[in-house]
C-alpha cells in the first residue's frame, strides 16, 4: 500500500505540471485540461496519454535549454 501511495504522490507532484502549464498558456483552468486528457484517453484508448507524455518531455527539455539568466556574466 505504501508503494501505491508513493507512486500516486510522485504523479501528483510531477505529472500535473504539464496540465497547469498548458492551462496557463491557453488561459484555462488546469482542472479542465486534466479532465480533457482523461476523457479523451478513454475515448481513444490511451493515445492521448502518449500526447501527454510527449508534452511533458518537451516542457522538461525547454526548461533545461532555456534558463533564466540574471546578467550577461552568467553565460
Amino acid at each position: 500500500m505504501k508503494m501505491m501511495n508513493d507512486l500516486r504522490y510522485f504523479f501528483e507532484k510531477h505529472g500535473f505540471a504539464v496540465s497547469s502549464r498548458l492551462a496557463d498558456r491557453l488561459g484555462m483552468k488546469a482542472k479542465n485540461v486534466r479532465l480533457f486528457f482523461i476523457y479523451v484517453s478513454f475515448a481513444t484508448f490511451g493515445a492521448w496519454f502518449a500526447v501527454y507524455l510527449t508534452l511533458a518531455f518537451w516542457l522538461k527539455l525547454k526548461d533545461l535549454v532555456y534558463t533564466k539568466r540574471t546578467s550577461v556574466f552568467d553565460l
